[in-house]
């Protein structure tokens, strides 16, 4: 079977580069479509436009037997054999599509995006099986994402007043199309890693043979349940410290250090990383080359390439391009003190994003200095240098002795206390 790519050239902010060139469990998208899909497709072409696809298959695809893509999907390995295995039971040209009332989807993967679109009583992606060259308007085929709701059921009421329980319904199939930074957060985390752990969880609690296979591996090694070698996978040269907690389903490249008191939970650790001590990691994708000084902290966060985020800083809900740095002590929020919707910017307006908590999105090539606090579902584009210059807050050349107080600050125009309950997107709230 050949597998045929459509290009989607639209750039992703703030990273500046097409959904394809982004990483998503610690490889470029096309990169993680093309291994997805090694076991079903032999070759590939690509094309800018279906007429293009069409017009070629005229000439050299008529009979063929084709997989026909948009480069900005994301999707898993259950969900392409299964979708495959029913579309040659059918034997006819179908679409992939997924039922309306389908949670994962209409949670996770509706907003912000124009590739799953309402078709009658279905949403429809940019998926297709041709079984003799291509055909228009071929038919839906429903497949069924298996979502299990997961997440944090003992916080506070008033943390999701909008939304209710701050939960994720985390697919057995995932399916996504890549259109906004928010997206490589749900791909990373609850599509990627968390699904992992779903589908980990569901095989222990249906098979016998599974779950004596992981008792018996944890009572051999000692190990807690979760920390034994068949659910925490480990890569040659790897120095981690008997005081570290590593939890499974969680991967670890080559040459990787994790330091003393380091707690690791179902994630995707790169080769070449280094984690010192003190730092925690949940629910995250940290790429290759990357490094965490001690005390760093990233809950379903998502660091590319050669990133480097130093210590005390905390990143929730992130998703850092390559070749960044993040200074000590900054911190991400993901939470509206106000309990106001959260929205993010899109094709120019804003949008809310449907959760009750979102972080942000750091381009690539970015640094920024020590002690910054960012609000949640902001951007810092690609290239951009933050430097701290608040006067009473840096220290930019040598102090003499003396006593230095910092002066209070008045503002004569209006009450003072009317600060503590501006908007969070107003310039001069506090």
């Amino acid at each position: 079977m050949k597998r045929l790519v459509l290009r989607d050239p639209a750039l992703i902010a703030p990273f500046g580069e097409p959904a394809r060139d982004l990483r998503i469990l610690n490889k470029p998208l096309w990169l993680l479509q093309r291994d997805v899909l090694a076991h079903h497709c032999q070759s590939t072409l690509e094309f800018d436009t279906f007429e293009e696809l069409f017009a070629q298959s005229q000439l050299e695809l008529q009979d063929e037997e084709l997989l026909v893509y948009k480069d900005n999907l994301f999707f898993d390995a259950p969900l392409i054999d299964s979708f495959i295995r029913e579309a040659r039971q059918t034997g006819r040209p179908c679409q992939l599509a997924f039922a309306h009332t389908d949670k994962a989807i209409t949670a996770h993967a509706l907003r912000l995006q124009q590739g799953l679109t309402r078709q009658n009583d279905v949403y429809v992606a940019a998926l297709y099986y041709f079984p003799r060259g291509p055909v228009r308007d071929p038919a839906p085929l429903l497949m069924a994402t298996e979502p299990r709701e997961m997440g944090y059921y003992r916080i506070p009421s008033y943390m999701a007043p909008h939304h209710g329980d701050l939960v994720y319904q985390v697919p057995r199939r995932a399916c996504l199309s890549i259109e906004h930074w928010t997206h490589l957060i749900y791909a990373n985390s609850i599509f990627g890693v968390f699904a992992w752990a779903r589908r980990k969880e569901q095989e222990v609690e249906d098979s016998w043979r599974a779950k004596l296979r992981v008792s018996a591996k944890a009572f051999l090694e000692r190990k807690h349940f979760l920390g034994c070698s068949e659910l925490v996978k480990i890569g040659k040269n790897c120095s981690i410290d008997p005081t570290a907690i590593i939890q499974g389903p969680t991967v670890i490249g080559n040459n990787v250090h994790i330091g003393a008191g380091v707690v690791i939970v179902s994630s995707l650790i790169g080769s070449n990383v280094t984690i010192m001590q003190g730092s925690q990691i949940m629910l995250s994708v940290i790429s290759d080359r990357c490094y965490l000084p001690f005390n760093a902290s990233l809950f379903m966060t998502t660091l590319m390439e050669n990133t480097m985020v130093a210590q005390l800083t905390c990143l929730q809900l992130c998703v850092v391009g390559r070749n960044t740095f993040i200074g000590a002590g900054v911190i991400f929020t993901d939470f509206d003190l106000l309990g106001e919707p959260i929205h993010a910017l899109w094709n120019g307006t804003l949008h809310d994003v449907g959760t009750p908590v979102m972080g942000s999105a750091v381009g690539h090539n970015v640094k920024i200095g020590s002690g910054f606090v960012v609000y949640p579902a902001r951007m810092i584009e690609s290239g951009t240098v933050l430097c701290y210059g608040d006067d009473h807050a840096v220290i930019p050349k040598n102090v003499p002795a003396g006593t230095y107080t910092r002066p209070p600050v008045f503002y004569p125009d209006r009450d003072p206390r009317v600060q503590l309950t501006g908007r969070l997107d107003e310039p001069e709230a506090i």
